[in-house]
């Protein structure tokens, strides 16, 4: 091929490149595209992470506190504490602590976390309990007053579907304008599942979505603000002390998914407007064993296999079996050394050498009459005249033991001298 016909071969196959290159371009369309990689770390953390920015961004002061040892320099005065953690291990004194804290003028919110137990006659929150305020189930409720109302009209249950839905047991009625009533029952009618707080000088109230399968009732009546929905009420406020102490169903209208929806951003600084905000997540801490479990479950783990393995290993068999010990009976002598050895082990060597040197006094006293009434050095005479042992074995073998352990060929010599005596009498 000439070096012409490769030029232009060239030039063809650049040629068509270039008008490739042109129809991909004209055929290409940009595009967009959102990668959700769910929220970050810090807010799976925090479900009330949203609510702290809301709050700074309102110009309000915010602190995040892990347990109610908080309390010991918070003043009263000014500040709002937002209980919204788990308060079951709280203990009456904390209880009390806590209630004292809102008496001297603090504001207290807290979320009411247990039922109203009929039978026992109280629900076991501290803090409920404390105030007089019960929490059931909107279930039971709409039952209740379906019973209630049947009973007086005396018609069976089944006819109840035509009849009109009862009220909240603890609904307080408010002295209303006509107009404002017509308002408030269109607006009921309207959303009927979502919770309306009404303001005064205000033509429409604010929406909340409080969760409707709990309602709070004031027993003491001692509320004098409360948001309801169509079925319960899920906001009781009342004053205590020179304080405000505020209870809500549930919390989760201000978790970081929830806080957006509706009027909850609002409520949320409603409620805590003009004050100093401290955010209490738990009212107690995790033990040592819970935070281990939560954090370090793998190397717990270990440890347990570890501890396992180490008590398998310390319980395997060392070294060869023992043979079998022969059904054979022993002699008497094998019997009277291990008897032996039992009592030498057990009570030592001054219990042996007292116990011979008491027979040998014994016999003594049996072979002469008033033996125990002579002096020390007379008695070791009348031995050495009844065994025919000179005095100095008498007196090295009936002497006074020393404190000390004797040797073994002392003791065995002791031993031997006591039984001479002992048989010769």
């Amino acid at each position: 091929m000439t070096r012409r016909n490769q030029f232009i071969l060239a030039a063809a196959l650049l040629l068509g490149l270039g008008l490739l290159g042109v129809y991909i371009l004209n055929k290409l369309e940009p595009y967009e595209e959102t990668l959700e990689h769910g929220p970050a770390p810090e807010a799976q953390a925090n479900p009330y992470l949203a609510a702290e920015h809301f709050l700074r961004k309102q110009g309000l002061q915010v602190q995040r506190a892990d347990g109610l040892d908080v309390m010991k320099n918070l003043p009263s005065a000014g500040q709002t504490l937002l209980l919204l953690g788990d308060r079951n291990r709280m203990t009456p004194k904390q209880a009390e602590r806590l209630l004292a804290w809102t008496a001297k003028g603090g504001h207290l919110l807290f979320v009411a976390e247990r039922l109203w137990d009929e039978e026992e006659g109280k629900s076991g929150d501290l803090l409920l309990d404390s105030l007089g305020i019960q929490q059931f189930e909107s279930e039971e409720l709409d039952e209740d007053a379906s019973a209630e109302e049947d009973a007086e009209s005396g018609e069976p249950l089944d006819d109840s579907a035509n009849e009109e839905p009862p009220e909240p047991a603890s609904e307080a009625v408010a002295e209303t304008e006509p107009a404002a009533a017509d308002e408030q029952a269109d607006a009921a009618n309207t959303y009927p599942e979502l919770t309306q707080l009404f303001l005064e000088n205000e033509d429409a109230p604010a929406y909340f979505n409080f969760d409707t399968d709990f309602h709070l009732y004031d027993a003491q009546n001692r509320a004098h603000a409360w948001a309801n929905s169509d079925a319960a009420t899920h906001l009781l406020q009342l004053y205590h002390g020179d304080g405000l102490i505020s209870v809500v169903s549930d919390s989760w209208i201000w978790q970081n998914q929830a806080i957006g929806e509706y009027d909850n951003a609002w409520l949320l600084w409603y409620m805590t407007q003009d004050s100093q905000v401290t955010l209490l997540y738990r009212a107690d801490r995790d033990d040592l064993l819970s935070l281990l479990l939560e954090h370090f479950p793998q190397a717990l783990a270990a440890l347990t296999l570890l501890i396992l393995f180490g008590l398998w290993h310390l319980g395997m068999r060392q070294g060869p079996l023992l043979p079998a010990s022969s059904r054979n009976r022993r002699q008497l002598q094998e019997h009277l050394r291990g008897s032996a050895d039992f009592l030498l082990r057990h009570n030592g060597q001054h219990s042996l050498l007292q116990g011979l040197q008491q027979d040998i006094q014994r016999r003594a006293r049996h072979r002469h009459p008033g033996f125990e009434r002579l002096g020390v050095a007379e008695q070791w005479q009348v031995l050495s005249r009844l065994t025919r042992q000179p005095s100095s074995v008498i007196s090295q073998a009936m002497r006074p033991l020393p404190k000390q352990r004797l040797a073994a060929a002392d003791f065995t010599r002791q031993v031997a001298n006591l039984q001479t005596l002992r048989n010769a009498l």
